[in-house]
């Protein structure tokens, strides 16, 4: 028996499509591919993190290594709030973990979009 989609279900499936950019905007600092994309970096070392955009984020390592992680699509809200949680049970964060844009209302501060992670692609900032 062959059976087919309704098409009711067409536009539903073409409404969560998310488009991805491949050329996303240029993102300030500037910076210097060092080397090879890791898919980890280990959480101990990241001394601190800096969001750029909707879709770029900056971790800075002890020992002044720069991971900059392009995420595969834009996280919206993440580039407006510049903050974001993460969970894992490694002591690694990895490009398949899942962030979390922590929105800040009210004096209160909530979890929204939750967006996956790119490679991690060692960098040097363009002075």
């Amino acid at each position: 028996m062959h059976r087919t989609l309704p098409l009711l279900i067409l536009p539903f499936v073409a409404a969560c499509a998310q488009a991805v950019d491949s050329n996303p905007a240029p993102v300030e600092p500037a910076a210097t591919v060092l080397g090879a994309a890791e898919t980890c970096i280990p959480v101990v070392q990241i001394r601190t993190s800096r969001v750029r955009s909707d879709r770029v984020i900056d971790f800075e390592m002890t020992g002044s290594k720069v991971y900059r992680n392009t995420l595969p699509a834009d996280c919206p809200g993440l580039g407006f709030e510049k903050s974001f949680s993460y969970a894992t049970s490694l002591t690694q964060l990895c490009s398949t973990d899942i962030i979390h844009v922590l929105q800040h209302t009210g004096g209160s501060v909530h979890e929204a979009a939750g967006c996956g992670l790119g490679q991690f692609v060692p960098v040097s900032y363009v002075r």
